[in-house]
C-alpha cells in the first residue's frame, strides 16, 4: 500500500506522463438527472485527459442529461435498472481499457487530479487509486455524510484492513485487472464498499491521493439519502463480513447465544444445587437451546470459513488471469 501523498492532486498534474500517452484510458461517469453539471464535467475531463474516451451512462434521467453529455462530446449509453451499482456493473462489463477513471457526474470532484491519479496507478502498478476528499466547506461535504463516512470506513478498517481512509469516495482509478475481476453485486451507492472490500480481501496494491472536494452548483441536488443509504451500506458491510469472514461472524453469533443461555441457565443451576429441584423447567430448556444454538453457530462458522477460503482462492486466480498493463522499461 502506498502512503497517501500529502501534496494536493492539483499540484501534481505536471508529473511527466511516462505512460499516460501509451495507455488506453476510459472515464466512466454514471449519472441520473445531472443536467446542471454533466456538460462541465465532460469538458473538464476532456481537458485533463485529452486522449481518454469519456463514457456517460444515463440512469433514467428525465432532465436531458444524456443529450447534454452527447453535445459535450461524451459517448452516451443507458442503463435502465436504477442504482449506481447497476450502472457500474454495466460499465465494467462493456468497456475495454488499460485504466478506468470512475467519477460522479455532479461536478464535486476536480478533473485536474485525474492525470496524477492515473500516473500513480500506472507507474506503481497499482490496482486502485482513491481520491481522498479534502474540503474546507461544510456545504460541500455535509456533516451527516462526513460522520457516516468516518464511522463506516472505521468499521471496514477494523475488520478488513486499514489501507483506506475514504471508503465512500466516488472518485477512483482502477486497473483493468481490478475491473474485470470485480463481481459487482451491489445495486446502489454501496458499490464503493464493495470496491474497498474486494481490493482488501485480495491484497491488491492500493494508493490514495488527496483531491479537492467542492460544493455542488446551485440547482444540483444529491441523490444520496443520508440515513437510507447509510443503513444500506451498513447492511452491505454486515453481509460482506458474513461472506468473507464467516468464522468471525458466526463466532460473534455463537458468543451472544451462549451468553444468553448462561444468563438464563445459571440461576436454574444454582437453584438445583441448593434444593435439588428444577422449578423453572421451561427456562432450563430455553437456556440449553441457546447454548446448543451457540455451538451450532460456531460449527457453521468453521465449515463456512473453509468455503470462504476456497472462494477467495478462486477470486485470486480470476484476478491473476487478467493481464496487467506492461511495466515501464
Amino acid at each position: 500500500m502506498l502512503k497517501t501523498d500529502p501534496t494536493p492532486a492539483s499540484a501534481l498534474t505536471n508529473t511527466p506522463a511516462i505512460m499516460l500517452t501509451e495507455a488506453r484510458l476510459a472515464v466512466l461517469v454514471p449519472c441520473r438527472d445531472e443536467a446542471v453539471t454533466i456538460a462541465q464535467v465532460v469538458a473538464d475531463f476532456r481537458a485533463a485527459l485529452p486522449g481518454a474516451r469519456i463514457f456517460v451512462y444515463d440512469n433514467n434521467s428525465s432532465d436531458g442529461t444524456a443529450r447534454l453529455a452527447q453535445e459535450a462530446g461524451a459517448i452516451v449509453r443507458a442503463e435502465t435498472r436504477p442504482g449506481k451499482g447497476n450502472v457500474v456493473r454495466r460499465m465494467f462489463a462493456d468497456i475495454e481499457a488499460d485504466a478506468y477513471i470512475l467519477v460522479d457526474g455532479d461536478g464535486t470532484y476536480e478533473a485536474s487530479a485525474a492525470p496524477a491519479m492515473v500516473q500513480m496507478l500506472l507507474q506503481n502498478q497499482l490496482d486502485m487509486v482513491t481520491g481522498v476528499r479534502v474540503d474546507n466547506s461544510q456545504a460541500s461535504y455535509r456533516r451527516g455524510h462526513r460522520f457516516g463516512n468516518l464511522m463506516l470506513t472505521g468499521i471496514v478498517r477494523n475488520i478488513f484492513g486499514d489501507q483506506i481512509t475514504d471508503m465512500l469516495s466516488g472518485y477512483r482509478v482502477f486497473s483493468r485487472r481490478f475491473v474485470k475481476s470485480f463481481p459487482a453485486l451491489s445495486t446502489g451507492f454501496e458499490t464503493e464498499t464493495e470496491f474497498t472490500v474486494h481490493a482488501l480481501e485480495l491484497a491488491m496494491p492500493l494508493g490514495e491521493l488527496p483531491t479537492r472536494y467542492q460544493e455542488r452548483p446551485e440547482g444540483s441536488a444529491s441523490k444520496l439519502r443520508t440515513y437510507r443509504d447509510g443503513v444500506r451500506i451498513l447492511r452491505t458491510i454486515v453481509n460482506l463480513v458474513r461472506e468473507e469472514r464467516p468464522l468471525m461472524f458466526f463466532s460473534a453469533t455463537a458468543g451472544f447465544a451462549v451468553l444468553v443461555g448462561l444468563a438464563l441457565g445459571l440461576p436454574v443451576v444454582a437453584e438445583f444445587m441448593r434444593s435439588g429441584l428444577v422449578p423453572r423447567l421451561p427456562t432450563a430448556i430455553l437456556a440449553a437451546a441457546f447454548v446448543g444454538l451457540g455451538f451450532a453457530s460456531f460449527a457453521c462458522g468453521l465449515i463456512l470459513d473453509s468455503v470462504a477460503r476456497g472462494r477467495k482462492e478462486a477470486k485470486r486466480i480470476a484476478y491473476l488471469s487478467v493481464p496487467t498493463f506492461p511495466t515501464p522499461q
